[in-house]
């Protein structure tokens, strides 16, 4: 099996076409409209990843942002009602200290890649896995990854501290995993 670093290059050469941005916008906002209420992270996209704000502008409730915190560690999240935007580590951007933090009842996931299994390829810092895992000892979480057609792998190896996808919306639609 092919290595993750090799697979996250593959994934991240194959975003840089992107997709129909129409299309994956009205998935992710169906995918979320049942959520409505709940409190939602996004994230403010970086590069070529797929952008959820105008997902995140539709969502009926609360919207959050991630905060890295520092290396190894779970993100945190604060409330983000559409005001200015402070720089991050790492290219992130965030709300400033002043807003609240709020603990996520979904969460748009960003990624390199993914399979049909639910599995996720990130960036390799881990901030996702252990934030969903954090999350998921609270309480119920739904991860929701947020990618274009091709950034589907056949396989991602796991390890043990991988978090899997609750439901991955791409241009083609929103589609719970196989597992």
């Amino acid at each position: 099996m092919t290595d993750k670093a090799t697979l996250r290059a593959q994934a991240l050469t194959a975003r840089a076409a992107g997709g129909d941005r129409d299309a994956l916008d009205g998935h992710l906002i169906a995918a979320l409209a049942p959520h409505a209420g709940a409190v939602l992270a996004g994230y403010w996209p970086m590069r070529s990843e797929a952008d959820p704000r105008a997902a995140m502008a539709a969502h009926d409730g609360p919207v959050a942002l991630p905060v890295v915190t520092g290396p190894a560690r779970p993100l945190t999240f604060r409330l983000w009602q559409g005001g200015a935007l402070e720089r991050g580590p790492f290219g992130t951007s965030h709300p400033p200290e002043s807003a609240p933090e709020v603990r996520p009842d979904v969460l748009i996931v960003p990624l390199a890649g993914f399979d049909d299994r639910g599995n996720r390829l990130g960036y390799g810092g881990g901030f996702y896995d252990r934030t969903l895992e954090l999350l998921r000892k609270l309480g119920p979480v739904l991860a929701v990854g947020l990618a274009f057609e091709v950034q589907r792998l056949p396989a991602i190896p796991t390890e043990p501290t991988d978090q899997p996808l609750d439901l991955i919306v791409t241009e083609g639609g929103a589609r719970t995993p196989l597992r």
